[in-house]
């Protein structure tokens, strides 16, 4: 079974290698999406607790990013880049953990699922 929780997050950027808009500081609302594929426990009827997810993001991931300026934590933080390095922080927290969504704005985003995946 696969389980998703979906977060939000508000940070600044600017990407310096990039002569479009974005080289300017700028903002986005973020939201990122987790996918966790396991078997269901037969004592619990869950795959994993909501509440557990979340204390796992917010630890590993939204204390250190939320209303942060990403270009200290990323060196180039693209959503690309940005998609890894949440998936480095969780990949050990989160086990079953099979992609991460990442929107910057509504309708653009990227899906990662790990180093070696196909697409």
């Amino acid at each position: 079974m696969i389980v998703k929780q979906q977060f939000r997050f508000e940070a600044a950027h600017h990407l310096p290698q990039h002569m479009g808009k974005c080289f300017s500081p700028h903002g986005h609302s973020y939201r990122v999406e987790l996918a966790v594929e396991a078997r269901v426990s037969p004592e619990t009827g869950m795959t994993i607790d909501f509440a557990d997810m979340e204390a796992i993001v917010r630890s590993n991931v939204l204390e250190s990013c939320d209303h942060r300026d990403l270009n200290e934590l990323i060196e180039n933080p693209t959503a690309e880049n940005i998609v890894v390095w949440i998936w480095k922080r969780l990949e050990k927290a989160l086990p079953g953990l099979v992609s991460i969504e990442l929107w910057e704005v509504e309708g653009c985003s990227v899906l990662y699922r790990g180093e070696g995946a196909s697409l």
